[in-house]
């Protein structure tokens, strides 16, 4: 039960009809326009769009106790319950974080879940207190059809070309120099590997998916109808990519990236160490920071002890304890190369060797960055 499924009531001050409305859902996400969801929080979690910011009219506690007080009492009962709860200090508290939000956002569009009576009440009062912002018409049901609908037809009407190889290879940088690309990694804030999170928070299924359909828009905006995405795996760290992508990537062409040992484990030091323990120190400071990178690896390596085996996961936390330790002790990193060319040569490129035998046949050309530049360009 949501305060969707209230009628308008003299008590919560509801106007029947709402005021402006925008319905012009591509021009919405293309200019990145400010969006104001008021649904409760527990609703945001789940899913919204980017650029969009939850002030809700209701918290997650006011919405489950009207959601109780309608299964027991009726609709009525439960209006009467949300004029209680919505106090004129509640009120003037949601509308000050509403005219802040319109202040810094002077083009922001309003949304609830089906464009209904909670953004009607917000809209109202809103005009109340002199701000005008128009409602997204049919909510954020209305616009997620719109992206799903629209993901649906660009992954239908765009072709792809997966950059696919080993571990450590520098794909996310090759795919950047060819352009018409979308990092999905980035999106998922996740570098994919066992290793690969970050410390900020994945983003929900539905964010990611909203977030690829408004890149995959932008790219079809200027003209572009052939994509090169990384060769991934239905799973990116916890978020899954949309079946609809995945269907379409499963009959793509495969560009088959080679680079050498070396430069793949200097791609990966990069990666994992300089950049990863940066991240932690910037957030936790020094001491706390390499500890919490130290746990990283350790967990991370913890978690691939079954598949590599008991004797290479105890070789491979030995050489890790020792580099972190010199690293640590003496401000020397160089000596994490033979514990990452050890996780790449008897674990990563093993299982992805496998998983590229079942594709060989979508396999169109393969060569260093330079050849596989040149090959695209030729195109």
């Amino acid at each position: 039960m949501t305060t969707e499924n209230l009628s308008p009531s003299d008590s919560l001050d509801v106007p029947r009809k709402p005021g402006p409305v925008r319905a012009d859902y591509r021009e919405i996400l293309l200019s990145d326009t400010p969006l104001m969801d008021v649904r409760a929080p527990v609703e945001f979690a789940k899913g919204a769009f980017p650029k969009s910011v939850n002030l809700p009219l209701m918290s997650d506690e006011e919405r489950h106790l009207v959601g109780i007080r309608y299964k027991e009492s009726g609709q009525d009962s439960a209006i009467e319950l949300g004029a209680e709860l919505l106090t004129p200090a509640v009120r003037a508290e949601r509308i000050h974080l509403w005219r802040q939000f319109a202040k810094e956002h002077p083009n922001g569009v309003l949304y609830c879940f089906r464009g209904g009576l909670r953004s009607r009440i917000s809209q109202q009062w809103m005009r109340e207190a002199d701000v005008d912002m128009p409602l997204l018409d049919g909510g954020y049901k209305a616009l997620r059809t719109f992206i799903i609908k629209t993901l649906e037809h660009l992954c239908q009407s765009m072709s792809v070309n997966l950059i696919g190889g080993r571990t450590g290879n520098g794909k996310t940088l090759l795919i950047h120099q060819l352009g018409n690309t979308i990092d999905l990694e980035a999106l998922a804030n996740h570098r994919g590997s066992s290793f690969g999170s970050l410390l900020a928070e994945q983003p929900s299924n539905i964010d990611f998916e909203n977030s690829l359909c408004v890149e995959m828009m932008r790219l079809e905006e200027q003209g572009v109808k052939h994509l090169y995405l990384e060769d991934e795996a239905r799973l990116i760290g916890r978020v899954c990519i949309p079946e609809v992508l995945i269907e379409k990537t499963k009959c793509s062409p495969i560009v088959i990236l080679e680079t050498d040992m070396q430069d793949r484990i200097e791609n990966c030091f990069q990666d994992y160490v300089p950049d990863l323990l940066s991240r932690y120190i910037s957030k936790l400071g020094h001491a706390e920071g390499f500890n919490a990178f130290k746990d990283h690896h350790r967990g991370s390596l913890s978690r691939i002890k079954k598949r590599f085996g008991g004797q290479n996961y105890a070789r491979a936390l030995e050489l890790l304890e020792m580099a972190m330790d010199k690293h640590e002790s003496h401000n020397d990193s160089t000596c994490y190369g033979d514990f990452i060319e050890l996780l790449l040569r008897d674990y990563y490129d093993p299982m992805y060797d496998y998983q590229l035998s079942k594709k060989e046949h979508r396999i169109v050309f393969r060569g260093n960055a330079d050849d596989i530049l040149a090959w695209a360009g030729s195109q």
